[in-house]
């Protein structure tokens, strides 16, 4: 079988829509999604018809298009069926930057707009599953024609750049299309944040919080830790997900591990009751995610850009289990030099057509590539919080409570992916060890 016939035969389906099923608290795993979700939550509640109107307005009029069309959406809101993938990506552009944090923007010697992180959420059809595959910055890949921003014309396409470059060459559309043709997935939604718009969105959360085995200090980011729990709000937790230098091998790959490690306990934070069933959090978080907007900090395609899209994506997930929520790098493998890595694909095809026919995912490698994390414990997933008479609220239905079952159901057989595939999951407890 061709590669190109491989990639075309595991496509994933686009999204479908279903009916309401249950009012409770929505679930997300991503910082950006959570608060974008968090618009909605807080408008239907509590802010009323014009903050809806404003929200709505304010997503659609600044999206951008990534080719494409969902069509018309049902009358009644509710889970979305089928499976979703959405390209999530963090940029370093110096715009609407604060020049105390980011002295190399006040030296303008970082022109344009790279993607530093390159992440595609995966949502299953059911049973849900929710799979991040994280893709290094340095990885070598092929970018094919992009359309440019102005929608004169198409960029020429390049047989071999680095990942990073797909997006100050095309923008969000063109990351994107490099994404789906590297891995042959079909992508409906994106979005790409800037620095600022992690630091206020990570400060309305509240705080994450993070492991590191011994003292960790980087001069490049200015993060200095020491060993034990922190939790990380604003510039701190920004610096964290983009720190490399003084952890593991101090490569974008520990990198990479910092950003699972602390988006696994994003989802811990979102699923227990210290976020989306507080009324003031989630007013924050809807503030913050429309004022990133405005302010540019935050851009979302314009299939994401509808506050009851949102909704229901989130709604997907708001139950996955911890187990199933699976943190992974693209499989790479050093260059000559070191300075680069080179796509793995025989071992990523594993993955993907695995997430193709929604099969358990069992990891067998390290959690980091980068050698930035070890596991030192399991996560222990929250349950229901009772009414004063143990019974659910009047007019909702009962959601069963995650399970951290690593057992698949017996009608599945689970799929033990490469050791070149490096991650956790979400049910793993990871702490950050120090540069050797």
């Amino acid at each position: 079988m061709s590669e190109r016939t491989s990639a075309k035969s595991r496509r994933l389906p686009v999204a479908r829509h279903g009916i309401l099923r249950s009012p409770n608290p929505i679930t997300q795993i991503l910082t950006v999604l959570g608060a974008i979700v968090a618009v909605v939550v807080v408008s239907v509640g509590t802010v009323g018809a014009f903050y809806v109107w404003d929200a709505a307005n304010a997503l659609e009029t600044t999206s951008v298009s990534i080719g494409e069309d969902e069509g018309q959406l049902p009358p009644t809101l509710g889970e979305i069926e089928g499976g979703a993938n959405i390209l999530v990506v963090g940029t370093d552009s110096c715009e609407g930057q604060d020049l105390a944090l980011f002295p190399r923007c006040a030296a303008k010697d970082a022109p344009g707009e790279r993607n530093d992180v390159t992440m595609l959420v995966h949502i299953s059809d059911s049973p849900r599953r929710v799979t991040v595959v994280s893709f290094p910055r340095d990885m070598v890949v092929p970018i094919p024609s992009c359309p440019r921003e102005d929608g004169a014309g198409s960029y020429s396409s390049m047989s071999a750049q680095m990942l990073n470059s797909s997006y100050g060459y095309g923008g969000l559309a063109c990351t994107v299309l490099t994404i789906e043709n590297l891995t042959g997935v079909d992508i409906q939604y994106a979005a790409s944040v800037r620095w600022t718009g992690v630091i206020n969105i990570s400060d309305a959360i509240g705080g994450v919080n993070v492991c590191l085995s011994e003292d960790v200090s980087d001069p490049h980011t200015g993060l200095n830790l020491t060993a034990g729990e922190h939790s990380l709000v604003g510039a701190e937790a920004l610096q964290f997900l983009r720190m490399r230098h003084g952890i593991g091998d101090g490569s974008d790959l520990g990198r990479i591990s910092n950003q699972q490690q602390f988006m696994s306990s994003l989802v811990r934070t979102l699923q227990s009751d210290g976020v989306l069933a507080n009324p003031g959090t989630l007013l924050n978080l809807a503030n913050t995610a429309v004022s990133q907007v405005k302010s540019g900090q935050l851009l979302l395609s314009d299939t994401l850009a509808n506050p009851q899209r949102m909704v229901q994506i989130a709604m997907a997930v708001r139950s996955v289990p911890y187990s199933d929520i699976v943190f992974v790098q693209y499989p790479t493998v050093y260059a000559d030099g070191g300075a680069r890595v080179q796509p793995v694909k025989a071992a990523a095809d594993v993955l993907f057509d695995a997430l193709a026919a929604n099969e358990p995912l069992v990891l067998t490698g390290a959690t980091s590539g980068g050698y930035g994390t070890e596991v030192v414990g399991e996560a222990t997933a929250p349950t229901p919080t009772p009414t004063a008479t143990g019974t659910p609220a009047p007019g909702s239905t009962a959601t069963p409570a995650p399970t951290d079952a690593a057992t698949p159901a017996p009608t599945e057989t689970a799929v033990e992916l490469p050791s070149q595939i490096t991650g956790q999951t979400a049910a793993q407890v990871t702490c950050t060890v120090a540069q050797r």
